[in-house]
């Protein structure tokens, strides 16, 4: 018996960097600032191939348009993107890195939880009057939520100096007007519900001076 223990320490001390291999993973970079790690099992036909992580037997492909950059496992990086005022490239390929930093990092960090709140109040109220007009404050709410401008905090800076960039703010800011119509929408919709519930269950109860709605 100690014997085959001692002898299956062996073989797995023998084959550790074997199994470590198979772990190990490349990166890609795409354009829109995700970053994805896995095996790249295939480059040819105009994309990058990995197998998808959620179902094993299926593939992902990514198309070269679609990747800023690809690091390899052994170290090894190759580009895909290049300035092209013809492909509507006008930053740099460095200009490029940071924008896309700055919209990782907005992904991440940028909560938007004042759209969330705001057009939800909006949603209640307007769904409180019972009117076919309801949804306009949530979702003029929404369509203004870009206006406002984007505060970038400094816990949600991956690193101090990225501020310094133009374009890290401009892929910053992107992403996080996105991330506040996002929400806006959400809260909105909730507040829509909560707002038609309340009419439905208690617009009987309205005093005269509070009844907004048009149906009597």
């Amino acid at each position: 018996m100690l014997k085959k223990g001692f002898l299956f320490l062996v073989f797995c001390f023998l084959f550790q960097p074997t199994f470590s291999q198979t772990k190990v993973q490349d990166t890609i970079y795409l354009m829109n600032g995700q970053v994805v790690g896995e095996k790249v099992i295939d480059t040819l036909l105009g994309a990058i191939t990995i197998v998808d992580p959620k179902k094993p037997s299926k593939k992902i492909h990514y198309e070269w348009d679609q990747l800023f950059m690809v690091r390899f496992a052994n170290g090894d990086k190759r580009y895909y993107y290049k300035q092209d005022s013809l492909l509507s490239n006008w930053f740099t390929r460095d200009e490029m890195w940071m924008y896309m930093k700055g919209e990782n990092d907005a992904r991440k960090g940028f909560k938007a939880r004042g759209c969330l709140i705001g057009a939800g109040i909006a949603g209640v109220i307007g769904g409180m009057t019972g009117t076919f007009w309801g949804p306009v404050a949530p979702y003029g709410y929404m369509a203004l939520s870009g206006l406002p401008k984007i505060k970038i905090k400094a816990k949600t800076i991956s690193d101090p100096k990225n501020v310094e960039s133009d374009a890290y703010i401009l892929g910053y800011e992107r992403v996080a007007r996105q991330r506040r119509k996002i929400k806006s929408v959400i809260g909105g919709t909730i507040g829509l519900v909560i707002g038609y519930s309340v009419y439905a269950l208690f617009h009987n109860s309205y005093p005269e001076n509070l009844d907004v709605g048009f149906n009597k």
